[in-house]
Order: structure tokens, then sequence, then C-alpha cells
């Protein structure tokens, strides 16, 4: 215990001379800010710079976002978005001097910095059709072959590699095992793993990895099952808790191991935050389970669409398991509309996930599909949404969301690696975060979604900066 406390006295002493630091190179200085404004019809413009000054104790009266370099959270393992079927092949439909516009907009150097890419194995809603990589009753797998996915998705994943680089973060989720290994014997509407297919089923993920990395696409990660208590009309396979451990700690996690692969991270739950925290403390109970969990991914279909949407779970399952990581990997606004593509609200919705995932301690942050067509799919089952970029195959127009911006605002400015600081709003109309590059740059997001004009402070340690926060805009604060 006397171990424990000097070392975090010392941690302290050493956060403290960072930020005195810190501020001795940057006091009196300017910071960057870009703002998106549906008031202006500004998209992620560049407003100049404001100045930070000495500012004191701050009245009730004054709005303002605190931020203190001295503490320090979770590090941003990436974000990113997800290369499913819908989206590669709607990439292909279009003209070639659109397809590169679009990796660009994503993951070039003057788009939005994604990292991250999610991807299906087997197929999912957002799939022209229902397709596994085994013929029927292969259990030994000896069919298994991935031809299926060179056509659309592997292609558009390699391009967004060569574009990311060395941050490339990949993993995979399944929506369903083939239908001979369900009760139900069929991919969709649920069902469940049959007991005798624990085992190939978990052989299955070490042939995806190999297949994939044979093709040079080095896979990070996995989701051990999409949405595991959603009855879906589309690929679907039910686990309890306790399937889903048992399924963990005697396949899939040995069976990793086993093959080389225990640097692959693995996310239990992939589905809502109303039951993270029961499915964290009830899967993750066994140690010999919890050892081959590295994350817990969530998604925000919540049934209740409220704006607290049940955050405070996820604070409350980081703090039951500081050794793991959690991961935002899926949301979309659902019930796609043309008409709509324009409104503020679908950033709104980002924007105020984002931050208040990342204020509960996620690492790692993946939108759905990166690309969808004018339709809002392709979808085999009907199930339309929208996405940050919607390309219509007819005309060869791209067409740039709300969304697109406000992801951006995050994701271009704070870099894999970057820590997040101590921060806090007393107007509850301001949502905030802020994080900390490896670099030292501060980048502090502020969202107002209301219909009126805020003037505020970002102030840091008794230095404050004025900024106007317009109605229904987001700005990025660079420093």
């Amino acid at each position: 215990m006397k171990k424990l406390i000097v070392s975090c006295f010392v941690m302290g002493l050493a956060l403290n001379a960072n930020a005195q630091n810190y501020w001795k190179k940057n006091a009196g200085k300017t910071a960057k800010v870009i703002l998106t404004s549906s008031k202006t019809n500004e998209k992620m413009a560049d407003k100049g710079t404001v100045k930070f000054e000495k500012f004191g104790q701050p009245k009730e009266t004054d709005a303002c976002i605190f931020v203190d370099p001295d503490f320090k959270y979770q590090k941003l393992i990436g974000i990113g978005g997800a290369i499913t079927d819908a989206s590669a092949e709607t990439l292909a439909k279009m003209p070639k001097n659109k397809q590169k516009e679009i990796m660009e907009a994503y993951f070039g150097k003057n788009g939005l910095g994604y990292t991250v890419i999610r991807t299906n194995m087997n197929s999912c809603d957002f799939s022209s059709d229902s397709y596994t990589y085994v013929a029927e009753n292969d259990t030994s797998l000896k069919s298994f072959n991935v031809a299926h996915d060179e056509k659309y998705k592997i292609p558009m994943i390699k391009e967004a590699q060569k574009m990311i680089g060395k941050d490339f973060t990949f993993y995979f989720s399944p929506w369903s095992p083939p239908a001979w290994m369900k009760s139900n014997k069929s991919m969709l509407k649920g069902g469940r793993l049959e007991n005798q297919y624990y085992q190939p089923w978990a052989d299955y993920y070490v042939k995806f990895i190999k297949e994939y990395e044979k093709r040079g696409i080095n896979v990070w990660g996995m989701t051990i099952q999409n949405e595991p208590m959603a009855t879906q009309t589309w690929e679907s396979c039910i686990y309890s808790a306790e399937e889903e451990g048992e399924f963990l700690k005697n396949n899939l996690g040995p069976t990793l191991w086993k093959n080389g692969y225990k640097d692959k991270k693995v996310m239990i739950w992939d589905h809502n935050r109303d039951l993270i925290y029961q499915r964290a403390t009830t899967t993750l109970s066994d140690p010999e389970t919890s050892k081959y969990a590295s994350g817990i991914g969530y998604h925000w279909y919540e049934t209740w669409n409220n704006k607290t949407q049940l955050f405070d779970n996820l604070l409350e399952t980081q703090r039951a398991f500081p050794d793991k990581f959690l991961a935002f990997t899926e949301g979309c606004k659902e019930q796609f509309d043309m008409s709509r593509i324009n409104e503020v609200s679908l950033g709104e919705l980002y924007g105020r996930n984002m931050i208040n995932d990342f204020n509960k301690g996620t690492a790692l942050w993946t939108d759905w599909n990166v690309l969808l067509d004018e339709t809002g799919g392709p979808n085999h089952v009907g199930n339309f949404c929208f996405a940050p970029i919607i390309a219509d195959t007819k005309t060869g127009e791209v067409h740039y969301t709300y969304e697109y911006y406000y992801v951006g605002h995050v994701s271009k400015y704070i870099k894999p690696n970057a820590q997040r600081i101590g921060s806090s709003s007393n107007r509850a109309a301001l949502t905030s975060t802020t994080f900390m590059n490896e670099n030292g740059q501060l980048v502090t997001v502020i969202m107002n979604d209301t219909d009126n004009d805020i003037e505020t402070n970002l102030w840091i340690e008794g230095m404050s900066a004025k900024l106007s926060a317009p109605s229904h805009s987001i700005q990025t604060v660079i420093l």
C-alpha cells in the first residue's frame, strides 16, 4: 500500500510539473478555432485564433469550459467506421474520381483522420445477400474461402490501410454463424449456436484472421458477436452473458492463443449501453474467462431515445474493469430519408454521443457504415440507414452530411494515443471534451445543440480564451 501511495504521489508531481511547463510555454499564446455552424452554413471553417489571458476565479454568471492538464485519463486507441459489403459495393458503383474523393475524405491526409476499420465476418444486414465462407455441414472448415470479400470489401479495406499507414486498426464482428451451426437453422432471426459447434465456430475466427492476414490485412481484434441479445429480421445470434463467457473461456480464447494470436484484442458484449454493466460483471466474473478479454464493446441503440442515453453505465463499467478498454463499436441514424440528409440533428446525434462516450472512459470509437447509397443501402432486409457520406450511384453525386463534419471535429484533430484530460462545463447547453495529443497539443471540442447562441470562456489554470458558441454548432479549439 505504501508503494502505491508513493507511486501515485510521484505521478501526481509529474503531472503537475508537465502542466506547469506546458503553461510556461503557452501562457498568453493563441489557440486555433475550427467551427461548423448550421446557422451560418459553415463546415469545419477556420475561424482564426483566440488569445488566452489571465482570468481568476470565474463567477456563476460566467459560462465556462474548465480544462485541467494535471488530470489524465484513458488513451485513445482510434476513431473510424465500418467498411461493410454495402459500403464497398456503393464505392465500386461510383466514378473513379468520386471513389478517390470518398477515400481521401476519410483516410487521406486532409480527410477525417480515420484509423479504425470494422468489418463483418459472414454477411450482415448491410450485405446484398446472406453468405458464409464454408460449405454446408463442413465442420472441418476445409472449404473455407473468403473469395466473396475479394470483389468489393477487401480492395476497399486494403486501400484504406495503405492511406492510414502505421495507425491502421482493423477488427471484425460476426452477425451469425452458418445456419447449420444454429438452433433455428437460419442465419436470420436469432437462434443460438449449438453446443457441438462451439469449437468449429472458434476455429472459424482463426481461419478468417489467417485469410485476411495472408492478403496483407493485419487483424487487430474482434468482437465475439454483434448484438448478442437481439433477435433481428437479419443475421443474428443470441448468447446469454454466461454462454458468451463459456464460449470465450473454453473455445475462442484458447483457440486464438494456441494459434499464436494471443495479441488479438477480443471484445465482449458489442451491444447497447443498457445492459453493458450486467454483461461485463457476469461474463468477466471468472478470471479464466476475463484473461482472454481485452475490451467491452457497445452500441447506442437503447430502446428509449433521449439525450442522456445511459452514459453513466459506461463509467460504472470502466470503474469495475479498469484493465479493459471501452469500445463504441457501432451507431447510426436509422430510418433513412434522402430528404433529411442536410439536417444538423444528424451531426448532433454524433457529437452528443462521441463527447459523452469519451468523457465516460471510451478509448475506441467506431461509426457504422462509412458509405451508403441514395437508398440508405444496399441492405438485403430493408433496414435502410444514414451514413456520414451518401453516394448517389445514379447521378454520381457525393453528399456530406452533418454526421461527417461532427465526427471530423473529433477524429481529425485528436490523434491515436492522445490522452483525455480533466474537463467540465458549467452550462448544460455546452457539451465538451478535451484530449492532449502526444506532442502536447491540447484539443477541446465544444458543442451547443440548443437554439441559443452562448458566449463562453475556455478556462485553463487561471488563463482563459473567450469563445462564441453559436446555436446548433460544434467547434474544435487547438492549443
